[in-house]
């Protein structure tokens, strides 16, 4: 195994950015039955607290062996990418299905899509309320879109959100779940004390606002009410958005999901990047051996993802030659340099990406099906928890990225690559 670490000058850089990687090849036999496919997830982009770190990690873990067993079983990649999402939605440690955040309601609307490369299908579903599983209404979405038109030509719905949304879901057969079946001890407490913060701001807020008119700019205790707000944030989950995965099948196959019950305290309503076409995930197959096959899947501030597209850009910059290079420069001038972004203080995101491609010498042939696998990694937040597992390994890997905003104070890249062999299985990072 090659290891590969590189550092060069960024300029301009309004947020730091770290950046992992691996390559993976196999060539095994077509039809021997043999399983083959790649997955690798994500816990989300944001802070992850150093208290949950293991629940992080085996969630991840879990996700991967789910997607695997699907792959082994001899699913598609779309199958297996819909298994790792469940688990992830499932687990009550992350912000997406049960556990998700609490809007100023006190309810839970969660976003999720998903997309096929081999079809370019897409599913998503924004706001929704009552389903346990967000991802499956979107899988649905995807599914029932293929089978074609409905009665008297309509067009089936791709996307839908809050009750239409739920309200569809039920009439395709998934069961509904109360947000109280969904909220769990954190969430409703980390809403409460939210909840707290908001009023005790609002009357600050009208304070001043007295203060300023009659008596110029005596903002009285502002100052200390601000302190109040950010203390004892160790165990926040509001900047910890969004989870997902890519899944490559043996049949070269890509698929992509995303799922997430959005920022704590947003207004009902609002719909995060998991549900946008082409900032939440995306997955295109190559349309001929010159192309990639492609899948990414983002995590992070949703309004910043959404005006830039993430998914598809990151997507699309993986056609590149040097795969690592082109996601540093797709994070540098598509995401924190953005001029959609231009006057954001702090661009927050991440992103996990894989691109694969049938090699060279087994183009041809009937009975080889050969792959090459690349997987990475990138976000500007304090921390980012990534697992992955081929169908060879015999338990999934983790890379649990953290770092302190200061020691990125130098404007210097961090990067790191790591150069695996398929069939031995994949090498743990961290």
């Amino acid at each position: 195994m090659e290891n590969l670490e590189n550092s060069a000058d960024c300029k301009e850089t309004v947020s730091p950015l770290n950046n992992s990687g691996s390559v993976m090849n196999s060539t095994e036999p077509h039809c021997d039955g043999k399983a083959m496919g790649f997955v690798l997830v994500h816990a989300g982009a944001g802070y992850h607290s150093e208290s949950k770190a293991k629940e992080y990690k085996h969630v991840c873990k879990r996700a991967c062996q789910k997607a695997v067993d699907r792959l082994r079983a001899g699913g598609l990649a779309l199958e297996a990418v819909t298994a790792a999402l469940i688990e992830l939605e499932d687990s009550p440690f992350t912000n997406a299905g049960t556990g998700s955040n609490l809007n100023l309601s006190g309810e839970i609307e969660c976003d999720a899509s998903i997309m096929d490369g081999k079809s370019l299908n897409y599913g998503a579903v924004g706001a929704l309320s009552g389903i346990k599983n967000p991802v499956l209404v979107a899988r649905r979405l995807l599914s029932e879109a293929q089978k074609g038109k409905l009665s008297a030509g309509r067009i089936p719905p791709c996307f839908l959100v809050g009750r239409g949304a739920e309200q569809w879901a039920i009439s395709h057969g998934i069961p509904v779940c109360l947000t109280d079946k969904m909220t769990t001890k954190f969430s409703l407490s980390a809403y409460k004390r939210n909840k707290r913060k908001m009023e005790l701001a609002e009357q600050v807020e009208t304070k001043r606002r007295r203060q300023s008119s009659g008596r110029g700019n005596d903002f009285g205790c502002l100052e200390c009410v601000t302190d109040i707000m950010v203390e004892g944030e160790e165990n926040n989950s509001a900047c910890l958005d969004t989870v997902g995965a890519v899944v490559v099948d043996r049949e070269g196959n890509v698929a992509a999901a995303v799922s997430s019950g959005g920022l704590a305290m947003k207004h009902p309503g609002r719909v995060g990047q998991a549900a946008h076409y082409g900032c939440g995930c995306w997955a295109e197959n190559g349309r001929d051996v010159s192309l990639y096959s492609t899948a990414a899947s983002t995590s992070g501030s949703g309004e910043h993802l959404i005006r830039t597209i993430l998914a598809r850009e990151c997507s699309t910059a993986m056609q590149a030659e040097n795969a690592h290079q082109a996601l540093l420069e797709a994070m540098q001038n598509k995401f924190i340099s953005s001029p959609f972004l231009a006057g954001e203080d702090c661009v927050l995101g991440g992103v996990i990406v894989l691109r694969c491609c049938t090699c060279g010498e087994a183009q041809n042939s009937e009975d080889i099906k050969a792959l090459m696998v690349e997987f990475l990694w990138s976000h500007t937040t304090e921390s980012m928890c990534v697992g992955y597992m081929s169908a060879q390994d015999s338990k999934a890997r983790l890379a649990y990225l953290d770092f302190l905003l200061e020691q990125w104070q130098d404007s210097r890249w961090q990067s790191k690559v790591e150069f695996v062999d398929l069939e031995r299985g994949a090498n743990e990072v961290v």
